[in-house]
């Protein structure tokens, strides 16, 4: 993660890197949707078919909001891919 954040801020074009940014912001989303849904499923002891039809709707809602972000981030110029970045880093503390 840390070193697609650096790479693009350190680019002299950092819209080089959109895709490499677009896909982990598809990461995080996926990691995101694990910790906070699908985790408190396993530690609930939920059914073996809650867990998995929950794994199937959080993967269809994964992949429209990848889709979405992709293109927006696509379409972003240096100064809007920046602070993409610097917002991804303050997430990560």
């Amino acid at each position: 993660m840390l070193s697609v954040l650096t790479a693009l801020e350190e680019a002299d074009d950092p819209e080089d890197h959109r895709e490499a940014l677009a896909d982990l912001v598809t990461e995080l989303t996926e990691a995101g949707m694990d910790y906070y849904y699908l985790r408190a499923l396993k530690l609930s002891n939920a059914g073996h078919l809650a867990q998995q039809s929950a794994k199937l709707g959080i993967a269809g809602a994964v992949k429209m909001i990848s889709g979405v972000c992709r293109r927006f981030i696509m379409r972003m110029n240096a100064k809007e891919l920046l602070a993409v970045t610097g917002h991804i880093r303050n997430l990560a503390g």
